[in-house]
C-alpha cells in the first residue's frame, strides 16, 4: 500500500510532498513528521527506500507506507496529556510521533505480537533519545511496549482517549475494539478495507467515517483459540511519575520557555532596528521636501527669473536622489545578509543546562544522557 505521493531526496522533502498532497495537513502532524527520519527505522541496508511512498516489511519488521501515517496521525487528532494505545505497535515509529504531540503527562502504550520487534523498538526509541538533533525541541512522552496478541487484552482492562490498530481488523471484533476507548475517544483501524475512524460519542452511541481504501495484513488469530482458553495480555503498568522525573521535566520546561523568550526578544529588536533605519531614511526625505518647499514660497514672493517648472524640477530631483539613497542602503544590507556565513546549529536548552550550577551527574540527568 502506498505510492500515493512522489518520493523524497531525504525525509524533508518527503514531508513536503505529503503536504503538497494534502496527506499531512495539520502543524503538529508536520512537526512530528519532520523531527522524526523514517530512514533511522530502516534497517541500515535499506535505508535507500526510506523515503519512498512504499510499505516495508523484513522478517517481522514492518513499517507502513507514509500516507498511511500521514492519515492515521491527522484521524488521531491528537493533543497533549491524552492516553494512547497502539496495537500491532511494531518499529514504534508512529508510538514515537505521538509521544512527542501527547507530552510528557500523556499515556503512551503499545502491544506487539513479536518479542524481537519490541527489542528492535527499544533499540530505535533508544537512539532516537540521546542522539537525534529534535528531541530537545519536544515533552516527550515514551512508549512502553509489552509483547502479545492484542485480542487477548483482558476486558476489564483500562479504556484510552485514542486507539490504532495496524492491522486488518475483522467485522467480528469491531466491538472488541470499540470497548477499549473512553467516551469521547477515537479508534482508527483498517475494517473491511477501508481505513475508519470511530468516535465514541456516549457510552453506546458511535460515529463512523471511512477515510481511505487500503489493503492491510488481518490481524493474526489467538494460537489458543480452538482450545477455548485464553491467554490473558496485561497492558503496560500505568506508573505514576517520581518527584524526580517530574523535577526534570519542570525544569526543563521552564528554560525552553525562557529560550523561546529570548528569541522573540532578539528578533523584535532586529525588526525595530530595521524599522528606525527605514524611518530615519524617509524623515530625511521629508525634510529635503520642506526645504525646497520654503524655498520656492520665498522665491514666489521674491521676484525671481526662475521659474516654477525649475523650481518643482528641483523638488523631483532631490526626491529622487533620496530613493536612491535609500535603495542603495536596502541593497547594501541584502549584501550584507548575503554574506554572512550561516553559524553552527546550537542546541540553546542544552547550552543552558550544561550552565547551571548544578553537578555534572545531574546535569546529564537532564540532558537524558543524551550525546553531544
Amino acid at each position: 500500500m502506498g505510492g500515493a505521493v512522489s518520493a523524497g531526496e531525504d525525509n524533508d522533502e518527503l514531508i513536503d510532498n505529503l503536504k503538497e498532497a494534502h496527506y499531512i495537513r495539520s502543524d503538529l502532524v508536520e512537526q512530528a513528521f519532520r523531527a522524526i527520519d523514517r530512514a533511522d527505522y530502516y534497517l541500515e541496508e535499506f535505508r535507500d527506500n526510506a523515503y519512498k511512498d512504499l510499505a516495508w516489511r523484513h522478517g517481522n519488521i514492518h513499517l507502513s507506507a507514509p500516507c498511511i501515517y500521514s492519515e492515521v496521525m491527522e484521524a488521531l487528532d491528537l493533543q497533549p496529556g491524552l492516553s494512547f494505545l497502539n496495537l500491532g505497535s511494531g518499529t514504534g515509529y508512529l508510538s514515537t510521533m505521538v509521544g512527542l504531540i501527547i507530552g510528557p503527562f500523556g499515556v503512551n502504550h503499545g502491544v506487539e505480537l513479536h518479542a524481537d520487534v519490541i527489542e528492535y523498538a527499544y533499540q530505535k526509541l533508544d537512539t532516537f533519545i540521546k542522539t537525534c538533533d529534535s528531541f530537545d525541541k519536544f515533552e516527550f512522552c515514551e512508549p512502553s511496549f509489552v509483547v502479545g496478541n492484542c485480542l487477548e487484552i483482558t476486558p476489564e482492562s483500562r479504556q484510552y482517549d485514542r486507539v490504532y490498530c495496524g492491522a486488518g481488523v475483522q467485522k467480528e471484533h469491531e466491538n472488541y475494539m470499540k470497548n477499549m476507548l473512553k467516551v469521547g475517544g477515537i479508534l482508527v483501524l483498517p475494517l473491511e478495507e477501508k481505513l475508519t475512524k470511530i468516535t465514541r460519542t456516549g457510552y453506546n452511541i458511535w460515529e463512523t467515517k471511512k477515510i481511505i481504501a487500503v489493503s492491510f495484513a488481518p490481524l493474526a488469530q489467538p494460537k489458543n483459540r480452538d482450545t477455548g482458553k485464553s491467554k490473558a495480555i496485561p497492558l503496560p503498568t500505568l506508573e505514576v511519575r517520581t518527584l524526580q522525573d517530574l523535577s526534570r521535566i519542570t525544569i526543563r520546561h521552564t528554560l525552553k520557555q525562557i529560550e523561546n523568550f529570548e528569541r522573540v526578544k532578539n528578533y523584535n529588536l532586529i525588526k525595530n532596528a530595521r524599522k528606525f533605519k527605514r524611518r530615519r531614511v524617509h524623515r530625511r526625505c521629508l525634510d529635503s521636501v520642506m526645504l525646497t518647499n520654503k524655498h520656492l514660497f520665498v522665491n514666489r514672493m521674491v521676484p525671481h527669473p526662475m521659474d516654477d517648472n525649475n523650481n518643482c524640477n528641483e523638488v523631483a530631483e532631490y526626491r529622487q536622489e533620496d530613493e536612491e539613497e535609500e535603495e542603495e542602503e536596502e541593497e547594501e544590507e541584502e549584501r550584507e545578509h548575503c554574506d554572512l556565513k550561516p553559524e553552527p546549529l546550537i542546541n540553546l536548552l542544552r547550552e543552558k543546562i550544561l550552565s547551571l550550577p548544578l553537578p555534572e551527574p545531574l546535569k546529564m540527568y537532564l540532558l537524558y544522557y543524551r550525546e553531544k
